[in-house]
């Protein structure tokens, strides 16, 4: 039995070998691999633990300096290589000499490749926010990665699962961009999740914000956030947007003891490349921390992508430059941890308290 499980294993990993190798371009280097997680029994790892990435190294990963690390989540029937050629990513690490990786859903979790953002285990950073965070530490001791410039972002149900991660995994992200997805614990049932997207969450921001650090056995951190989002989106209602940057802010000022208030913009119409969108920007001592972009006339789909993958709009603007251009502005001390946000946490009377003073 134990070699019979032993050499299906060894073919379960060569298939997904074989099936990863896909150049993403032939300009670069890239490198395709797969992720087990660790913490599965032996029958749910035989079948649904295999996470297959790609990676991809611009060129200036020849060099000795430590490169930015951005984590791309794709959306439901997407895959890396899809998400990968449809946001155009990889030309922008080119220009810009970052690291690129692409976390793939397994089609045994989710038979549409959705991640799986909405369940309880998951809200709590472990099941596949788990392995997702396994995936970028182990690229950060195989690569030379700046430790202080690792970034996520996601699309649709990709996004929702990068607010899982800023949430659940604070201290490791530096920030995070959203693009058409949902609030951290927006729902924790399929049905909650379709509904969500629909209509919005029935969770308020106010109530989902103090569920963030207690549900979590990570230490607490705000991650700096943008948010983008069609107002034409009939797949991810737009509510969804306000929900993230509701919550967001909720957490931004209670960062700290005493807390710090965010001072919000007025909202801004830019009409530059492409479709006009609507800009607010939220600061924090004098700082942008938050930014909600709203698209005119998008639908569900990734602004400024490749039109020959479904879910991408090229009328732009170019999401991936706009979310580029935001991450890169922040950095994440090594070992920082948010004291204000540690004490939070164990005070549910005290979040409350401070939540309601707000309604």
């Amino acid at each position: 039995m134990r070699r019979l499980i032993q050499r299906w294993t060894a073919d379960a990993q060569a298939y997904l070998r074989r099936r990863l190798h896909v150049p993403l371009f032939h300009q670069a280097r890239r490198k395709e691999d797969w992720f087990r997680d660790p913490q599965r029994a032996l029958a749910s790892r035989l079948l649904l633990s295999f996470r297959a990435y790609r990676l991809y190294l611009p060129a200036a990963a020849s060099n000795r300096s430590d490169l930015p690390l951005l984590v791309m989540l794709h959306g439901c029937k997407q895959d890396a290589l899809v998400f990968a050629e449809g946001t155009r990513m990889n030309q922008i690490a080119e220009r810009n000499d970052f690291i690129v990786l692409y976390p793939e859903q397994s089609r045994r979790a989710n038979p549409y490749g959705c991640w799986n953002w909405f369940q309880p285990a998951v809200l709590r950073g472990s099941g596949e926010a788990a392995a997702i965070a396994g995936i970028v530490r182990r690229v950060m001791r195989r690569y030379r990665v700046d430790p202080t410039r690792v970034y996520v972002t996601g699309m649709s149900a990709g996004g929702a699962m990068a607010c899982v991660l800023a949430n659940c995994y604070g201290t490791l992200f530096a920030a995070c961009a959203i693009h058409s997805g949902l609030m951290y614990r927006a729902a924790a049932s399929p049905l909650a999740a379709a509904a969500a997207m629909r209509a919005g969450s029935s969770n308020p921001a106010r109530n989902a914000a103090p569920q963030t650090t207690l549900a979590s056995a990570q230490p607490a951190a705000f991650v700096p956030t943008l948010v983008i989002h069609g107002d034409r989106d009939k797949t991810v209602n737009p509510v969804n947007a306000e929900q993230v940057i509701e919550q967001s802010r909720m957490l931004a000022e209670n960062d700290s003891v005493p807390p710090r208030p965010v001072a919000e913009s007025a909202d801004r119409r830019v009409a530059d490349h492409g479709r006009a969108y609507q800009l607010r920007d939220y600061a924090r001592d004098g700082r942008i921390v938050l930014r909600k972009v709203l698209i005119e006339g998008l639908g569900h789909a990734w602004s400024g992508g490749d039109e020959r993958h479904p879910f991408n709009d090229s009328q732009g603007p170019d999401a991936s430059q706009l979310i580029w251009d935001f991450l890169r502005e922040f950095r994440r001390i090594p070992g920082q941890k948010s004291t204000g946000m540690r004490a939070w946490r164990f005070s549910p009377s005290a979040i409350w308290n401070r939540l309601s003073q707000r309604t």
